[in-house]
């Protein structure tokens, strides 16, 4: 501050203005920045919801409760870029008919239910095979432009490989955060 302007002198500068923000510099699981009060599934067994997606075993991932169909809906704490999405088959691949086939994707959409979903454009639909659920396969990279500025995204299983209900042992989301200015680093000032 100016010292003839009746402000505090002798701060450095450093404590009075945040760094400015910057762009995440390399690829990460973007699940560890989840805002998990903010995420749900629609038609989730709730012996095995959505939070198990993350927690790295298989056997304890995420079952539809009443049919095949199932909503995702994650929230993250900032905005990211979603580069590439992976799904882990169930229990390492011990009931394949339960895999997920149809995976609508949208992005920035809140409250989508079952009565809404399918009137809505997703940003992409991807169609999985057995292959790319296996847990040492790739992860599906996304369309790049439209991933760039993601706060959420609801994913909407359509359907799956010929079970009464779908099943999902584990998810990866893998991205960059973006440059965003964080509101309660600022100090009141007077």
């Amino acid at each position: 501050m100016f010292p003839s302007m009746g402000g505090a002198t002798g701060a450095p500068a450093a404590e009075q203005a945040p760094a400015p923000a910057q762009d995440g510099d390399k690829l990460i699981q973007l699940s560890d920045i989840l805002e998990k009060t903010a995420c749900y599934a629609r038609n989730e067994n709730t012996a095995y919801p959505w939070s198990n997606l993350f927690i790295g075993d298989s056997r304890l991932g995420m079952q539809s409760d009443a049919d095949e169909q199932l909503i995702i809906h994650l929230t993250f704490q900032e905005f990211v870029r979603v580069k590439s999405i992976k799904f882990i088959e169930w229990n390492n691949g011990a009931n394949p008919d339960m895999n997920p086939v149809t995976v609508h994707i949208h992005v920035n959409r809140n409250n989508l239910g079952f009565e809404d979903i399918e009137d809505v454009d997703p940003a992409q639909t991807i169609t999985l095979k057995s292959s790319d659920l296996q847990e040492m396969s790739k992860a599906i990279d996304l369309y790049y432009v439209k991933f760039q500025r993601v706060k959420s995204l609801t994913f909407f299983i359509e359907d799956n490989a010929g079970a009464d209900v779908t099943a999902i042992g584990g998810m990866q989301i893998i991205g960059k955060t973006n440059a965003t200015t964080n509101m309660n680093d600022f100090k009141k000032q007077g």
